[in-house]
């Protein structure tokens, strides 16, 4: 993988303790259009894994997952690309259901062609027989955690064509230069540890694989709190604390633009044995993530409090759904490798999710306020 020729430095400055009060088109949920469609012509490439893999304009795929936020895209575009798709599931949740913005039409239309395999994923041996007896070409894993979850996978399936992995960019190393850059060093003792030795594992098996590192994921049915978390306060008309200077910058990409991302990797020889960053185009602090929220849901301009976490004893509740540092990634490698390019800037992806999701009165979460209640408890009390 090429290094990068430059790099941010960013300088992270010691943020005051004292509780401050700052001055303050909707998307069809179904239709997400590909900029850069994946013409499939039948050819034949080597890996450096020494594997023969095949593009043709159909393929047999399986998705472990698919019934939550990432897979629920991805497995519309697969079957709008026309490829014959497996979800591998639990059961605990429909396999299928109408999304808000999508015809029936478009709905019997997806749900008549998608197949369900039942089952655990950590129940091995079943794994490994009722993959064995399917034997499909390209596997998407969007919700592996360990690499012991995917060597039954690979034992399964030794004709498998693509590997395509989503990861994180929470496996990289904590680091005063960014954004980072997929050559970067990564963190062994990261929480999403699980997902880097799951990378180790596919590039010692020398298959055809492909990883998605994506930074914060929002957009329409985000099982995560993310931009619901101030929709929450938004929409209860309540101030929004912020730790420390709110000056932070992060990163967020729609989910949208990550399901195109998957597609443009599949079959694609430029993504074979590679990692990409995959995200919003612009960086975002944390205060500007606030605004952006309440001008993509109609609000008024916010009132934010920032305060030291350190003088706050929150016991195991999180009272911040992003982690207090600088935290955002390039996906300049994605760009000009793959040619793809997120459709959503972040005001329209924010007003995306609320309109199709949080706006219909829909969320994931009840609103908690009491770890707001102790902070605005002790900001807000005059001097």
């Amino acid at each position: 993988m090429a290094m990068a020729t430059s790099r941010l430095v960013v300088v992270q400055q010691k943020q005051p303790s004292s509780c401050l009060l700052p001055p303050s088109s909707l998307s069809d949920f179904y239709g997400i259009r590909l900029k850069h469609p994946i013409q499939y012509k039948r050819k034949e490439w080597q890996t450096r894994g020494a594997l023969q893999v095949k593009a043709s304009a159909a393929k047999k795929i399986l998705i472990m997952g698919g019934t939550r936020f990432i897979g629920i895209f991805l497995s519309r575009l697969l079957v709008k690309e026309g490829h014959q798709l497996t979800l591998f599931t639990r059961g605990k949740a429909p396999i299928s259901q109408p999304l808000p913005g999508e015809s029936e039409q478009d709905y019997l239309d997806f749900s008549s062609k998608i197949s369900h395999l039942k089952g655990d994923r950590k129940d091995y041996d079943f794994v490994k027989t009722s993959l064995a007896a399917e034997g499909f070409d390209v596997v998407y894993d969007i919700n592996g955690r360990e690499a012991e979850e995917v060597e039954p996978i690979l034992e399964a399936l030794p004709k498998l064509e693509q590997y395509i992995y989503c990861s994180s960019a929470g496996v990289y190393l904590k680091s005063d230069l960014l954004p980072h850059f997929e050559s970067d060093a990564v963190d062994p003792k990261s929480r999403h540890k699980g997902k880097l030795e799951t990378e180790s594992l596919l590039v010692s098996k020398g298959v055809n694989w492909t990883s998605l590192r994506p930074v914060y994921i929002y957009g329409p049915l985000n099982y995560n709190p993310v931009e619901e978390w101030f929709f929450h306060r938004l929409k209860a008309g309540r101030p929004i604390p912020i730790p420390n200077s709110g000056n932070q910058i992060t990163q967020l990409g729609h989910v949208k633009d990550l399901a195109t991302a998957f597609i443009n990797v599949l079959g694609n020889d430029k993504a074979s044995q590679q990692v990409f960053n995959i995200s919003g185009d612009k960086y975002v602090t944390f205060d500007g993530l606030a605004r952006a929220c309440a001008k993509a849901g109609g609000f008024p301009e916010p009132e934010l409090v920032h305060y030291n976490p350190k003088e706050f004893d929150f016991g195991k509740k999180k009272a911040f759904p992003f982690r207090d540092q600088h935290f955002f990634a390039s996906i300049e490698k994605a760009k000009s490798e793959l040619g793809w390019k997120p459709e959503y800037d972040l005001v329209k992806g924010l007003t995306d999710s609320y309109n199709l999701d949080f706006g219909k009165g829909t969320f994931r979460k009840a609103a908690d306020f009491s770890t707001d209640d102790m902070i605005l408890e002790k900001c807000l009390v005059p001097q």
